[in-house]
């Protein structure tokens, strides 16, 4: 892969930037995001696993979704028939900055992108199938996980809710919204917050989906950093920082993908990072591995590709890599300037991935496949750079500086009780 040269390596970001979202949707897609009602079996939130006092995200390399239980790394598996059967294929992405206007596409893989093809906005798994009406990519994303079995939907015979995704993907959408508009408090406030919402009956998941991205689109919006201080009025960095960033956007090449005012091309590179974990399989090609982009597009040059996160507040958001490679940013900083050396060299430890002992034969079979293992290592978009342990340092205090002042101190942060009545995490 080529990599065209950055466009703008380093632009502060304002208020102007932002999506402007409705205040009301905002706090009622702050309650919907903390409720369990929107799971198959009402016992997993999207805070869960994307929790305020992690950063938002969950802190493990791979998640523990439906049929867990507790946050974090004292999150649980779960026991008897209850139990997980799977753990989530990839890293909980953070939800930093999504709602900025240049967002175009979410996923690690790309799988929702903005686009026309479909007819409602969006290239995505539901097709034709994801209804009109969502008025941003954040909230066309807010649905799909709420459709995954592993993640909020459940088993198949467990709910209806995941019975009805076995059929067909958008029929589960409205089973939740109703269950969402009957509970009057919920059906109260829609009515309230969406001009054209005339009586609860007249809610539907686009209203759910648009209130959740209105909550997530202005809860984690951040850029009060060190690094954004530096940019608008030159508030020098610290000196190590200083020389981090120097590295960053000169010698160590990060920002041929990491440049923008994100932090991020939003486009797809291959960086080789160790293969675990059950995969993103797909119906045809039952391996437990992950293809990254290519799964999505169906495109053999598109293999082992996934979109560049961005970076800001990346501090908070450990493991790292699209399946939580590296527990430790140092570590991932290392990887990315010699991907092919240092995965040569990494250990099972180096990820944080609680163990579930059922699953222990599947965690790592992926590895013991020598043709994969060749085909992934053969896929690397980026040349080694060498760098000393004072240089790496100095890049990890750059990327410490991205840390917005106020990250830890949000908005509306989680509530104590939600209109369902079900526990919050």
């Amino acid at each position: 892969m080529i990599f065209a040269a950055p466009a703008a390596l380093a632009n502060p970001i304002t208020a102007e930037d932002f999506i402007a979202f409705d205040a009301d949707q905002a706090q009622l897609g702050q309650l919907l995001f903390y409720d369990k009602i929107l799971s198959g079996n009402r016992n997993i939130s999207c805070g869960t696993c994307h929790h305020h006092d992690l950063g938002g995200s969950d802190g493990l390399s791979l998640g523990i979704g439906e049929g867990g239980v507790g946050l974090g790394r004292e999150r649980t598996p779960g026991d008897g028939p209850d139990r997980i059967r799977k753990r989530i294929p990839r890293n909980a992405p953070a939800l930093w900055n999504l709602g900025h206007k240049d967002v175009r596409v979410l996923f690690h893989d790309g799988r929702l992108e903005i686009s026309d093809i479909y007819g409602n906005g969006y290239d995505s798994p539901a097709e034709e199938r994801l209804p009109a009406g969502l008025e941003t990519i954040l909230a066309a994303q807010a649905l799909f996980p709420m459709t995954s079995q592993f993640e909020m939907a459940g088993n198949p015979s467990e709910n209806e809710v995941a019975g009805a995704v076995h059929d067909r993907i958008d029929r589960a959408w409205p089973i939740l919204a109703k269950r969402v508009r009957v509970i009057p408090a919920y059906g109260e406030m829609f009515v309230a917050a969406f001009e054209h919402i005339k009586r609860p009956e007249d809610v539907t998941i686009v209203e759910i989906g648009n209130a959740l991205a209105a909550f997530i689109g202005t809860e984690w919006a951040n850029y009060d950093s060190p690094y954004d201080a530096f940019l608008t009025d030159g508030t020098p960095l610290p000196a190590a920082a200083d020389r981090g960033r120097a590295l960053f956007f000169g010698k160590a090449r990060c920002a041929q993908c990491h440049n923008g005012p994100l932090l991020s091309d939003q486009d797809f590179h291959a960086m080789a990072l160790p293969p675990f974990g059950p995969g993103r399989t797909r119906a045809w090609d039952p391996m437990p591995r992950d293809v990254g982009r290519m799964g999505a597009t169906d495109d053999m040059e598109d293999a082992y590709r996934f979109r560049t996160p961005s970076l800001r507040n990346v501090a908070l958001t450990a493991p790292y890599g699209h399946n939580g490679a590296y527990d430790n940013l140092r570590d991932m900083v290392r990887h990315m300037a010699d991907p092919a050396g240092t995965g040569a060299l990494w250990t099972r430890d180096l990820a944080g991935l609680p163990n579930v002992p059922w699953l222990s034969e599947i965690d790592f079979v992926i590895q013991s496949d020598t043709l994969e293992m060749a085909r992934h290592a053969a896929t690397l978009d980026v040349r080694p750079v060498a760098l000393s342990e004072a240089e790496v340092d100095d890049i990890v205090s750059f990327l410490e500086c991205l840390t917005g002042a106020s990250a830890l101190d949000r908005p509306l942060g989680r509530p104590d009780t939600v209109p369902s009545g079900l526990p919050v995490d």
